[in-house]
């Protein structure tokens, strides 16, 4: 049996799509390790694939990236592998080391624009960095696919690689009619933002617009680099019965939060190509929830619901405008039918099962 290592930044908890893929992997034929790091406030992580994470002594920064690629390298030098499969570019210099060395091949999946990512506007020269390493780095590659049909495009553009679209859908759930009743009169509905509490993801413009929304809740499901500023929001805005963070929840958790909601939002903010070709995670949750969407007026997403006609689209993040739309979505009854009559059939599409194909193109050649 083939062995395939699959390299990320994080701590393996909450990232579903390396875990899909490496499940996927494994009912190919293959055998996975998945790689990343642990924290402290790491939770443990249980998987049917082998797992390693390594504790590091840094947690941002350059000494960060450094020792991360420096350890990661010598693991993947000292360990029996087939193919070294690298998720996003910041994992790429220590696999595509270690695959030169040992002339294995090397799978790039680049989950994001990573050189156009918002924690690099306003910052030249570590961009800079970036931009080199991508420029040197993934012309070489065996093989790619990325998110979306844009970064796909831009990547093809810019090296001549061909990169596949596998996008990150959730697995197929069928949700009970019963898990989808209507609310009761008199209670609130909800709104619902899950992922990143980062900047960029139009959560602010979320918050300031409940001051004009009556007879619903706007729900958090996340952490990120700004929570604390967001709190103070809310509080300054006296809109604390109107919001609720609910923290970084288990994926099992999450789901049946995102199972009692109204509408699920993703208002990413067009900050640079990596946001204006957004395919978030959440969107695809909320449509194998049965859950309405409200999407901000980027290609991507805006392609997605207008094919679907599974929801509404913000067109500015003006907080009085984004509040009409909102209650638009919320309240207009026959709106809500017809959307989510045509959640079923996005739901049996817009799945892993059907990505799967893609992945068995990319990774058979190596069987």
């Amino acid at each position: 049996m083939k062995k395939v290592t699959l390299s990320v930044i994080n701590d393996l908890v909450t990232d579903n799509r390396v875990h899909k893929v490496a499940v996927s992997l494994q009912n190919m034929g293959f055998e996975p390790v998945l790689i990343g790091r642990i924290l402290p406030e790491s939770d443990p992580v249980s998987r049917i694939y082998r797992t390693h994470r390594m504790r590091l002594l840094f947690r941002k920064g350059f000494l960060f990236y450094l020792e991360y690629n420096l350890r990661l390298f010598f693991f993947l030098l000292t360990t029996k592998v087939d193919i070294l499969v690298a998720n996003d570019l910041d994992t790429l210099p220590a696999n595509y080391l270690a695959s030169r060395l040992k002339r294995k091949p090397l799978v790039y999946d680049s989950h994001e624009y990573f050189t156009e990512v918002p924690e690099l506007i306003g910052r030249p020269v570590v961009k800079s960095v970036w931009t080199f390493l991508e420029k040197m780095l993934v012309p070489k590659v065996n093989a790619a696919y990325t998110v979306c049909d844009s970064i796909a495009e831009v990547y093809h553009d810019l090296y001549k690689v061909d990169f596949k679209v596998v996008r990150n859908l959730p697995v197929c759930t069928k949700v009970e009619k019963y898990e989808l009743q209507e609310k009761e009169a008199g209670q609130a509905k909800i709104i619902l933002y899950q992922g990143a509490l980062n900047l960029g993801r139009g959560i602010e413009a979320a918050i300031r617009s409940m001051h004009y929304i009556d007879g619903a809740e706007l729900w958090l499901a996340g952490d990120g680099d700004i929570t604390a500023q967001l709190k103070q929001l809310v509080t300054e805005l006296q809109l604390d019965a109107k919001v609720k963070f609910l923290g970084r929840l288990p994926i099992s958790q999450l789901s049946e939060i995102t199972r009692q909601a109204d509408l699920g939002i993703s208002l990413e903010e067009d900050l640079g190509l990596n946001y204006r070709f957004a395919l978030p995670n959440k969107l695809f949750d909320y449509i194998q929830a049965g859950v309405p969407v409200l999407v901000s007026n980027l290609p991507e997403m805006k392609r997605i619901v207008e094919h679907y006609q599974i929801g509404a689209i913000a067109e500015t993040h003006q907080r009085k405008d984004l509040a009409e739309t909102m209650k638009m979505a919320l309240f207009n009854q026959e709106k809500n039918a017809v959307w989510k009559n045509n959640l079923e059939l996005a739901a049996k599409e817009l799945c892993w099962e059907n990505e799967e194909d893609t992945l068995r193109q990319i990774y058979s050649r190596y069987l």
